[in-house]
């Protein structure tokens, strides 16, 4: 089966009380994936994970600490000043920023078939990688 890659985004939606249906959505994808042992994040995905979850959905921080424990589950890719200057090339060659790279680099360097964000046009193939947008 073909691993998938998993945004930030995509993770903290499975906790956004704001809109159900992503949230549910969210939800059947990294169950899926999970489920299968195909799962992907980098560390970069987990920091910023823990980021946005502590300050914009406000929740605890020793709960968020608890949910990305759980994430060890997953396979991590570890951000190394290798992929880092990746990142610089492909930002430059596909037009992307930094951010967006690192996750698309991070994403081919797992051997990932499919990288699930909202962030990169659906369909578009970075690298080996098909960005699938979940709400699509």
């Amino acid at each position: 089966m073909p691993k998938g890659f998993l945004d930030t985004n995509v993770l903290v939606y499975q906790l956004d009380k704001r809109d159900q249906e992503k949230r549910d959505r969210c939800r059947e994808i990294v169950r899926d994936l999970v489920s299968r042992n195909d799962a992907v994040v980098s560390t970069q995905v987990l920091q910023e994970f823990y980021m946005v979850c502590t300050t914009r959905l406000k929740l605890k921080p020793v709960f968020v600490k608890g949910l990305v424990h759980g994430f060890e589950n997953m396979e991590v890719v570890t951000i190394s000043a290798e992929l880092i200057k990746e990142a610089i090339d492909a930002s430059v060659q596909n037009d992307l920023s930094f951010w967006d790279a690192l996750i698309v680099v991070a994403a081919e360097a797992a051997r990932c078939r499919y990288l699930y964000t909202e962030d990169l046009n659906d369909g578009q193939i970075i690298r080996n990688v098909r960005i699938q947008n979940p709400f699509k």
